[in-house]
């Protein structure tokens, strides 16, 4: 039993870390703290116990170990579901399509800026939630499926909104 739950606890201090990490990129700092607290205070506890008595009985570190890989896993998946955040997407597209493609943008309510006129392709640069990164790529796909589609997270100063 005592394995099973240093399993459990390593799994949910890993997962609050990286919790914590996302929320404090994103401005997010009392938050942060909060769940520093709580992942210091789990570690602390599991630490200790874990260490205790280990060279009678190496299992306790073999759960804590699991546990970790685990809980890195399951935190590394909650980023992804979570998502927080904003992008900007570059995107290069096929002239043909960009009119369609900027009425459809529009109706998802994507802000986007044309930045090059090419000969053969154009780019865009679309400002958008994280979140929504695979209805951008769905929408863009849609029109051209040889598109190209950079992303890069973004920190907004300021917004004429």
């Amino acid at each position: 039993m005592v394995y099973f739950l240093i399993f459990v606890f390593k799994i949910i201090e890993d997962a609050l870390a990286t919790l914590r990490l996302i929320v404090v990129s994103n401005g997010k700092k009392v938050f942060g703290a909060v769940l520093q607290f709580v992942v210091t205070l789990i570690w602390l506890v599991l630490t200790g116990t874990v260490l205790l008595g280990i060279r009678e009985d190496i299992f306790k570190a073999i759960a804590f170990s699991f546990g970790a890989l685990a809980g890195s896993y399951l935190g590394s998946y909650l980023e992804e579901k979570i998502a927080l955040g904003t992008n900007l997407f570059k995107v290069e597209v096929k002239n043909d399509i960009v009119n369609d493609l900027e009425k459809k943008l529009n109706d998802s309510n994507f802000d986007f800026t044309m930045i090059k006129n090419g000969k053969n392709k154009t780019i865009l640069e679309i400002r958008g939630a994280r979140k929504r990164k695979k209805t951008l790529a769905d929408i863009i796909f849609s029109f051209d499926k040889k598109a190209v589609i950079i992303s890069e997270k973004i920190r907004i100063i300021s917004a004429s909104v």
